[in-house]
């Protein structure tokens, strides 16, 4: 699925990866230093991005519905999507975890989240391997030169010749 001329399933994740990641940091950062901001900050970025990754995977399974069956690309794709699938329930344990007391979370609650960042850097991975080495969502005439992808004409302006009058 596309939306001005990019897959849409690579755009949005950005966004829970990152909120993800860093909640994991700061949980380690609350563990070190004993400071409860951290671990509510931890909290907060876990819930925004347990919501990314709910809004990012039905597009990643879109694109996943369009790759042809038998190929590597479909196994890998596969792959991807049930270890992110694992890895977002994982953050939402941990972060159920810690619903009572988002100050004070458990060490199962750390480790939980620890466990799905691992998770998410494999499915991570998967995904890269999909884009870099299998080359889904790439578009097929991709190259250095390539035209933008917001440019609605087939010839760009550029390369349009003139007559002399």
């Amino acid at each position: 699925m596309k939306i001005l001329g990019h897959s849409v399933h690579p755009i949005l994740i950005v966004f829970p990866l990152g909120l993800l990641a860093t909640g994991v940091v700061f949980d380690i950062v609350y563990v070190a230093s004993g400071s409860s901001v951290f671990a509510v900050v931890a909290y907060w970025m876990f819930a925004a991005g347990i919501v990314g990754g709910l809004l990012a995977a039905p597009f990643g399974w879109i694109d996943w519905a369009n790759i042809p069956a038998g190929t590597r690309a479909k196994t890998i794709g596969l792959t991807h999507g049930l270890v992110n699938t694992g890895a977002l329930l994982l953050f939402a344990l941990s972060w159920y975890l810690r619903v009572g007391l988002p100050e004070r979370p458990s060490t199962l609650a750390s480790v939980v989240a620890i466990c799905g960042a691992a998770l998410a850097l494999v499915g991570g991975w998967l995904g890269g391997e999909l884009v870099e080495r299998l080359g889904i969502g790439v578009h097929a005439g991709a190259n250095a030169d390539a035209p933008s992808s917001l440019e609605t004409s087939v010839i760009r302006p550029a390369q349009q010749s003139f007559k002399k009058v």
